[in-house]
C-alpha cells in the first residue's frame, strides 16, 4: 500500500492534506532544531507526515528514511569538531539499531491506532525527560563488573551497563516500531546515567540516531512498499537542515531550547493521541 508523489496518497487512503513543498519546508525547519539537540526529529517528521495525510505505517517508514539522511549529514559536522564518542556510539548504537530493526519489522503486527498511542506515550516520556536539569559534570564510579570505563579529553567516565543497555534496547525497539529516532531518550540517558558533557551527548546521539533510523527503515521496508520520490525530496530538505543545525550546535548551548522542545513534544503527544481517536486508524 504505497502513495504517489502527485500530492496524493494511494487511492485507498484518500487525498493528501499538504503538498510536497509545504512538507519539505516544515521538515527543513524541524531538521535544524532537532539536530541541535541530538534528537533527530523523527517523532516530528512522523507527525508532519500523518498530518499531511500519509497512513501511519508509511509515515513511520518514510520518517525513518528522512531521519537517517539528516543524522548522517550532521555526523560530518560533529566529527569535525570532535564531539562524537565512538566507543559509546558503537556500543549503544549497535544495540539500538538491532532493536530498531526488530521494532520496525514488528510494527505491522499492530494497527495504526495502536502505533499512534504508542507514539504519543513515547513523546510524553521524552518531553518529561527533557524537563530534568542536565549536568555536564562527570561522575566517577568504582571500576567493577557492569561498568564501562571511558577516558576522554574532558575526563574519565564509568558507564553503568546494567542501566544503560536495557534502556537502549527498549529505546531502539520503540523507535523502530513507530518511526522515531530515540534521540529524545539517548541524550538524557548519556547525560544523566553516563554523565557525559551535553555537546558530546548530542554529537554521539546523532551517530546512534543514524544507525537506529537505517535499521528501523529496513525493518519497515521488508514488509511494506516504499515511495522513493516523495521521500527523496523530503530527505534533501532534511539533510540541508541537519548540516545547518549541526553547525549551530557547535556554537551555542542547547539548554535554551530544552524547555521549548519539552513543551512542543508534549503538545505533539496530545495531538497524535487526538488524531488516533478522531481518525480511528
Amino acid at each position: 500500500m504505497g502513495y504517489d508523489v502527485g500530492y496524493d496518497v494511494g487511492c485507498d487512503v484518500g487525498p493528501a492534506l499538504m503538498d510536497i513543498p509545504s512538507v519539505a519546508i516544515i521538515i527543513f525547519l524541524l531538521a535544524v532544531l532537532m539536530t541541535m539537540t541530538g534528537r533527530g526529529g523523527g517523532n516530528f517528521y512522523v507527525l508532519v507526515l500523518v498530518i499531511a495525510g500519509i497512513p501511519m505505517h508509511s509515515a513511520a517508514m518514510t520518517g525513518q528514511f528522512i531521519l537517517f539522511c539528516t543524522a548522517f549529514a550532521s555526523i560530518f559536522i560533529f566529527q569535525k569538531n570532535r564531539t562524537v564518542l565512538w566507543p559509546v556510539a558503537i556500543l549503544l548504537g549497535g544495540i539500538t539499531a538491532i532493536m530498531a530493526f526488530i521494532g520496525g519489522y514488528s510494527a505491522h503486527e499492530f494497527g495504526g491506532m495502536t502505533l499512534k498511542f504508542v507514539f504519543s506515550g513515547l513523546l510524553v516520556v521524552a518531553g518529561l525527560l527533557m524537563l530534568f536539569p542536565l549536568s555536564d559534570a562527570p561522575k566517577s564510579r568504582p571500576e567493577r563488573t557492569g561498568y564501562y570505563r571511558l577516558k576522554t579529553a574532558t575526563g574519565e567516565y564509568f558507564i553503568n551497563l546494567w542501566l544503560v543497555v536495557p534502556v537502549a534496547m527498549c529505546t531502539g525497539f520503540g523507535a523502530g516500531m513507530v518511526g522515531v529516532s530515540g534521540g529524545s531518550f539517548l541524550v538524557p540517558l548519556m547525560v544523566l546515567a553516563c554523565r557525559l558533557p551535553m555537546k558530546m551527548a548530542v554529537g554521539t546521539a546523532s551517530t546512534m540516531v543514524a544507525a537506529t533510523a537505517l535499521l528501523g527503515f529496513l525493518g519497515h521496508a521488508v514488509r511494506d512498499e516504499f515511495e522513493f520520490t516523495w521521500a527523496l525530496v523530503l530527505a534533501v530538505a532534511a539533510i540541508a537542515g541537519g548540516l545547518i543545525g549541526g553547525s549551530i550546535t557547535i556554537k551555542t548551548r542547547p539548554g535554551i531550547l530544552k524547555m521549548l522542545f519539552a513543551i512542543t513534544t508534549l503538545a505533539a503527544a496530545v495531538f497524535m493521541a487526538a488524531n488516533a481517536i478522531m481518525s480511528k486508524e
